[in-house]
């Protein structure tokens, strides 16, 4: 990775912080986007000590429209070149709430950063040699796409639904459209990091779980820092993803917690469902990758 600037969304602590810390170990410049500045710097200080390659931080809200254009200028006003964006960062929420753009909160996070984040950035992708992006999904997404709610307009939260896996399996949706779009030009591929007892999963309140999993939750917080706290087994996938010579010029592919191959949700791969994600993510950011 020496040479090779990587930009990783959510990095100032639990998964994506150790995905930063691992490819700024293999040398890669590391620009390192955290929504609080202060701790953005902190982690940036804390890697740069360990890495073998530049390690910057840039501050930067992805649930705002915004704040994402100011985030790709900044980057195209320090670099000719992107050779990876790690889409990392996610948001839970207990609750149905709207970002300043109008857009419920969870969507805009999980799924029209990511989009936004890739379309303003492409001309920095194409300016590399076989650029990578790279989309974590999580929770659990296998269900299907519900194209009249994707912003949780019908439901929100349910006895076993949750809108957070919901747009975690409309991210794969977008993703798997991205990859065949751009082809071998740019590769868009999904990584799957497991279950991790991370600071933002801890930090979950217990009405932001499925009335049915409530009961268990307890146990889950418990047992949690004992069996989930090893956050490198947690970056494993978004690391061989986004360094791994064994990958390159791979596109649309999907990789569990161990860096295997897996099979896409069919949820997924619905035709329908892949093209309400991809409306929505149009009409909402006013971008498409041209």
């Amino acid at each position: 990775m020496h040479g090779k600037t990587v930009l990783v969304t959510g990095g100032t602590a639990g998964i994506g912080k150790e995905t930063a810390r691992g490819l700024a170990r293999l040398g890669a410049d590391v620009i390192l986007v955290g929504r609080d500045p202060d701790r953005a710097k902190n982690a940036a200080d804390e890697l740069s000590r360990e890495a073998a390659g530049e390690v910057m931080a840039l501050p930067a809200d992805l649930s705002d429209l915004a704040g994402l254009r100011r985030l790709a200028e900044q980057v195209a006003g320090r670099y000719d070149r992107l050779d990876v964006l790690v889409n990392n960062a996610g948001g839970v929420y207990p609750e149905r709430r709207l970002t300043r753009d109008g857009v419920e909160a969870t969507f805009a996070v999980n799924v029209l950063a990511p989009y936004a984040l890739t379309c303003l950035l492409l001309p920095l992708l194409r300016s590399a040699d076989r650029a990578r992006v790279v989309n974590l999904t999580g929770g659990l997404p296998d269900g299907a796409i519900d194209p009249d709610n994707l912003q949780g307009e019908k439901t929100f939260l349910g006895w076993t639904f949750t809108q957070y896996n919901h747009t975690k399996t409309a991210l794969m949706a977008m993703s798997h459209r991205f990859a065949s779009l751009l082809g071998e030009e740019v590769t868009v591929n999904v990584a799957y990091p497991g279950h991790a007892s991370t600071p933002g999963n801890r930090a979950i309140p217990m009405r932001a779980f499925p009335y049915l999993y409530r009961p268990v939750a307890p146990l889950v917080r418990l047992l949690g820092p004992l069996l989930l706290s090893d956050l490198t087994r947690a970056a494993r996938s978004s690391i061989h993803l986004a360094s791994s010579p064994e990958v390159e010029g791979v596109t649309g592919a999907y990789v569990d917690a161990r860096t295997r191959r897996a099979s896409w949700p069919t949820g997924a791969l619905d035709a329908r469902g892949q093209e309400a994600v991809w409306a929505l993510c149009e009409r909402l950011s006013g971008l498409s990758p041209a």
